[in-house]
């Protein structure tokens, strides 16, 4: 449990000195239980986890937290999004068996279609990484030409789209940041 409260308190980016406030106790306390030098009552734990906005079993859990270190292997990837044939967009999601993350990450392959597909944008901010391939993202003003190893990060409000401008589709690492206003809207829209 020691390293497990450690985790979570700065997962909530609480002090030690913030958390023992919230729960009652002293700071020397709380260290001594994040230390695993003293075992919280059964009433500290439930503050700890009220405090911590966990449910008190996951103090507990001998389990190593799913939602701490996830992996996803190359052929593992959820296949996202309703494209379709040689000129949709295929995006594959990555770690999406976590909830309440901040950061959506997925593997985006776009086609090479010349047909302009509609700009689109969203709350938050977009970092892109081309893994293979070259591609174009286009914002109204300016268009981008990027090749493997190149990256963009950009304010995603600005209306963009992205085309693959090899003979085959480009594969780009996406990550989208939204900071969410509430839990009904927390996951952004691909681009």
């Amino acid at each position: 449990m020691s390293s497990r409260v450690r985790v979570l308190r700065k997962q909530n980016r609480l002090s030690l000195e913030a958390l023992a406030e919230r729960v009652g106790v002293t700071k020397s306390y709380l260290s001594k239980v994040e230390r695993g030098l003293s075992d919280p009552s059964i009433s500290t734990a439930l503050k700890l986890a009220h405090a911590l906005n966990v449910d008190v079993g996951r103090l507990f859990s001998d389990e190593v937290e799913p939602e701490l270190i996830t992996v996803v292997r190359a052929d593992e990837r959820t296949p996202m999004g309703a494209g379709t044939g040689p000129d949709a967009t295929r995006y594959e999601g990555i770690a999406t068996g976590l909830t309440e993350k901040r950061m959506v990450p997925f593997m985006m392959h776009p086609p090479t279609d010349p047909a302009d597909p509609p700009f689109k944008s969203h709350a938050g901010e977009e970092y892109l990484f081309v893994h293979e391939g070259t591609a174009e993202l286009e914002f109204p003003e300016r268009t981008v030409a990027l090749g493997p190893g190149d990256s963009v990060y950009f304010n995603s409000a600005l209306p963009h789209r992205c085309r693959s401008t090899g003979g085959r589709p480009a594969a780009i690492l996406v990550v989208i940041h939204d900071a969410p206003a509430g839990p009904a809207d927390h996951v952004p829209t691909l681009p």
